[in-house]
């Protein structure tokens, strides 16, 4: 197989290889991020720009590694909001040193049962 160029635009089936995301969910992320538009060709037929590309890559980051929500994705990445939403784990509201010792809390009472 010869490798494309960093320039190069790619398929979506090139993407999602690359990232690791089925293409669906490309698809999916197409209509919750408007910032996502790939060029689209004959028989609709995607092709991701680098740019395109790094999208995806920042999308698939701050929801898998860093928790975040679709919503969350979407006021980062538009912009509105006077902060920077949460990850998803951390909108609990609880701070982790309470969550730690509820944990341990549950973890002695169910050895004593």
């Amino acid at each position: 197989m010869v490798e494309k160029s960093e320039a190069a635009f790619r398929t979506i089936g090139e993407v999602s290889d690359e990232i690791g995301v089925p293409q669906h969910v490309l698809r999916y992320w197409e209509t919750r991020f408007p910032q996502l538009k790939p060029i689209t060709r004959a028989g609709n037929r995607r092709y991701y720009r680098p740019e395109d590309v790094a999208l995806v890559r920042r999308i698939h980051g701050l929801l898998n590694a860093q928790g975040y929500t679709v919503k969350g994705v979407q006021k980062l990445l538009s912009g509105k909001g006077d902060e920077t939403p949460a990850p998803a784990s951390a909108s609990a509201g609880l701070p982790l040193g309470e969550l730690k010792a509820i944990r341990a809390m549950l973890a002695e009472a169910l050895a004593v049962a």
